[in-house]
């Protein structure tokens, strides 16, 4: 019977075994920023319908949700790319 990762390679096929080992799965940065701006998009729209958050004021509040993600993908990469090997 062959290994379901054996297409593959012995570097990947490692990886996976790891990370079934661990529990824990590599996460996908590009995803990660998206929701972290959906989510920050969804709270200034809340903010804005709720009328705790003036739509004159929302200048300044619109570009913070596209900020927090984008720090979110620098914090992600950063953290990522010590641990991540790199593959010729």
């Amino acid at each position: 019977m062959s290994h379901p990762h054996e297409h593959l390679g012995p570097e990947t096929a490692r990886e996976d075994e790891a990370t079934a080992r661990s529990g824990f799965h590599p996460v996908n940065i590009g995803h990660l920023v998206m929701g972290v701006a959906f989510l920050g998009l969804t709270v200034v729209w809340a903010l804005l319908v709720c009328d705790t958050v003036e739509a004159v004021d929302a200048h300044w509040l619109l570009p913070i949700p596209w900020l927090a993600a984008g720090a979110v993908g620098l914090v992600a990469t950063v953290f990522r790319g010590g641990r991540r090997r790199h593959r010729p």
